[in-house]
């Protein structure tokens, strides 16, 4: 397999940092971004790099270019995997609850992309991780507004890009997971058992970002066996 250039957000818990050991194993080159950078650092692998990034933070977005032009030239994948969950009931969710979580659902997805997307392929591929809760029709769960509206945002997001990029690529696909047993999920519904762990969902986006671009574009792929 051809060693690719991968740019994960969020991975210093969760699926994102199953996502960073299962690519460098893999033998590809990762760049692993998130507030609490110390998790990946001390991993020791010659194959990722890592350093603090904060998606609401202007200067962040140029270190990440300034490493992509200085270390790589070109991102075959970028994984949009951070994100932050907010249960809250919605009275009590105020403008500025909204805007926390969009900046780093919304904004900080839009921006990460914009920055990456010079330095991608036509055969390229971004990855946006959505929610089931974002997905329209599907079962809504109170006290969610804030973070399922954002991951809503996103997928029309998705659909959008890849029709102003479907001539020069590169490919883009949004992902709307169901419950997964992660520290975010914990925090917020403590005590909820979902039925997929961490890893066995990182390991389904690690084989979809290397390969669904083949078949899909513009897309967003439900990826549930639950309620929610």
């Amino acid at each position: 397999m051809k060693t690719k250039n991968i740019i994960i957000t969020g991975t210093s818990r969760g699926i994102g940092f199953e996502l960073v050991h299962l690519f460098a194993n893999q033998g590809h080159n990762v760049l692993a971004l998130s507030r609490n950078e110390q998790k990946v650092s001390n991993l020791n692998f010659d194959n990722i790099e890592s350093f603090s990034f904060d998606l609401g933070k202007t200067e962040d977005y140029k270190q990440v270019e300034e490493f992509i032009k200085t270390e790589w030239k070109q991102v075959d994948v970028l994984i949009n995997n951070a994100g932050t969950l907010l249960n809250k009931p919605f009275a009590e969710t105020t403008m500025e609850d909204f805007e926390y979580v969009y900046r780093t659902n919304v904004f900080g997805v839009a921006e990460m992309t914009r920055t990456v997307i010079p330095y991608m392929k036509k055969e390229s591929h971004v990855v946006t991780i959505s929610s089931m809760g974002g997905v329209q029709g599907s079962v809504k769960f109170p006290g969610l507004a804030a973070y399922s509206s954002s991951k809503g945002a996103v997928v029309t997001l998705t659909e959008l890009l890849a029709e102003e990029y479907k001539e020069t690529g590169p490919s883009f696909n949004a992902l709307a997971l169901g419950a997964v047993q992660t520290e975010m999920l914990e925090e917020a519904f403590p005590g909820y058992q979902a039925p997929t762990t961490a890893l066995e969902m990182a390991n389904y986006i690690l084989d979809f970002s290397l390969n669904g671009n083949k078949y899909y574009n513009g897309k967003l792929l439900q990826v549930s066996n639950s309620t929610p």
